[in-house]
Order: structure tokens, then C-alpha cells, then sequence
């Protein structure tokens, strides 16, 4: 009976030791004695303990950093350069086999593989086509990791280019090009408000004028007007008196020295100036009568 319960008790500690719970983010390779045997899958997986081996693989999407590192651009400028690069295992058994056994370490492999990429494509671009073409670059960066990461049973999902920094002076210079495109473009607009402010000021001018001009001849108008009608009263009421009119004016300046004038009688003036007050002449009456 102690040997039967030492057996059962052997028995149930191997099954507990060999008990391998592999989660859903993962799959599992096991081998025995040094030699794939058997693909796990997420779950409860049993071993046998010593002979065999569970090796678990990581199948999410991952990212990894390809480090800066300085590339000679095509103009001869030394740009600092980083991508990451996102990519997974594929959770097929084939392809967790590949990432195990056809290549060592495979992350570390990608950023090899990445920061070597990143060198041949940059290499033949300018830095001003490098910044400029970041599509382009992350585009042949991804089209190459997928094409040599075949066999490795890996997916690769995108890549980014993180950064393509030039040299200190030369981004100085760069930035004081920004800034002066900036204060160039600032002093335009200036300049563009003050000339549409300046045109605003010479139409409200113009108007201005426009409206004394008018006002002006209005004005002149009225005074033309004034004087046609003077002259046709004094054409009307005065033709041919223009002597007696004459006479007049020289009799007012002589009554304001107080000198006497003797005026004939029936003297045109004195008809005159008896219209002018209201009174008819004798004679005239009885000449009307």
C-alpha cells in the first residue's frame, strides 16, 4: 500500500509539474529532448516534465525602435535618422516555428535590418527630398522588411519615420530661412492692410470733394440762376432808361452833399422819380384823361 500511494502521489505531482497554461496572446513550440515535437495552442497545455520543453512566442503586434544614427544624405549633410518599425508573428504554427528556428532573435534582426534599409534609401536623397518625401521613404522601408522578413514567419504591419534631423548649423540656418519667410510674409500682409487702409482714405476723399465739387456747383448754379433772373427783370422793367438810371445816381450823390439842382420841369427825371414815389405828373394826367 506505501509503494501505491508513493506512485499516485509521483504521478499526480509529474501531471501538476507538467501543467503549461499558454495565454491568448501567445502560442507555444514543444520540444522533447531537444527536437520540435508538438505546436501549443492558447490554453491548457501538458508537458512531460524534464524530457520536454515549452518555448512561448509572443503573437501581438509589437514595435520596436531603430535607434538614430547618423546618414550622409546625397548633398553631403550628416542627418541624424530614427524609424520604428511595428510588426507581429504570425500565429500560424509554420510561421511561430520560422521566428524560432530560422532566424536568431528576430527583433533584434529587424532593427538591423531597418537601420541598414533606412542608409541605402536615404543615402541617394537630398535632405530637403528626404524631409519631403517621408511617404516615399517609410513606403520602400516597409516594401524591403516585408520582402526580407519572409521566412522569419513574421508580418511587417507599417513603419514610421520617427525623425530626419540635419546638423546643428545647418538647422540654425534653416530656421533663421523660417523665420525670415515669416517676417517677409508678415510685413506683406502689413503692407497689404495699410495699402487697402490708404485706398479706403482715398475714396472717402474722393467722395468728400465730390460732394463740395457738387455743392459748388449747386451753388453756382443757383447764382447763375439768380443772375439770368436779374437780368431779365432789369430787361424787362428798365430797357431804354439806362440814362434817366445814369442821372439818377449822380442826383443821389449830389442830395448827399446837400447841394440844390434845379430840374426842368417835364424833365424825364422828374417823371421818373415820380413813378418811383407814386405820383403822376400833372400834365401826364391830363394828357391820360
Amino acid at each position: 500500500m506505501g509503494i501505491t500511494k508513493l506512485l499516485i502521489f509521483a504521478a499526480v505531482l509529474i501531471f501538476f509539474i507538467g501543467i503549461r497554461i499558454v495565454r491568448p496572446t501567445h502560442r507555444g513550440l514543444i520540444e522533447r529532448l531537444g527536437k520540435y515535437r508538438r505546436f501549443a495552442n492558447a490554453g491548457f497545455n501538458w508537458i512531460i516534465p524534464v524530457i520536454e520543453k515549452m518555448y512561448t512566442v509572443n503573437v501581438t503586434e509589437q514595435m520596436i525602435d531603430a535607434e538614430p544614427q547618423e546618414i550622409i544624405t546625397n548633398d553631403n549633410l550628416n542627418a541624424t535618422v530614427d524609424a520604428q518599425v511595428y510588426f507581429k508573428v504570425k500565429p500560424d504554427e509554420e510561421s511561430v516555428k520560422n521566428s524560432q528556428y530560422n532566424v536568431n532573435v528576430y527583433q533584434s534582426q529587424i532593427v538591423n535590418l531597418a537601420r541598414t534599409t533606412l542608409r541605402n534609401i536615404i543615402g541617394t536623397l537630398t535632405l530637403k527630398s528626404a524631409n519631403s518625401e517621408r511617404g516615399k521613404i517609410n513606403s520602400e522601408l516597409h516594401k524591403t522588411l516585408l520582402e526580407e522578413t519572409t521566412s522569419w514567419g513574421i508580418d511587417i504591419v507599417r513603419t514610421e519615420l520617427k525623425q530626419i534631423d540635419p546638423p546643428k548649423d545647418v538647422q540654425d540656418t534653416m530656421n533663421k530661412v523660417v523665420k525670415a519667410e515669416n517676417e517677409k510674409i508678415a510685413a506683406i500682409d502689413f503692407a497689404t492692410a495699410r495699402e487697402t487702409s490708404a485706398d479706403g482714405e482715398k475714396r472717402a476723399k474722393i467722395k468728400e470733394a465730390e460732394g463740395v465739387k457738387r455743392a459748388r456747383i449747386l451753388q453756382a448754379e443757383g447764382e447763375s440762376e439768380a443772375i439770368k433772373l436779374v437780368n431779365e427783370a432789369a430787361d424787362k422793367y428798365f430797357v431804354g432808361n439806362a440814362q434817366l438810371l445814369r442821372k439818377l445816381q449822380a442826383l443821389e450823390s449830389a442830395l448827399e452833399d446837400n447841394a440844390k439842382i434845379v430840374i426842368p420841369a417835364g424833365s424825364d427825371i422828374v417823371n421818373l422819380i415820380g413813378e418811383m414815389a407814386g405820383i403822376v405828373p400833372l400834365n401826364r394826367k391830363q394828357k391820360e384823361s
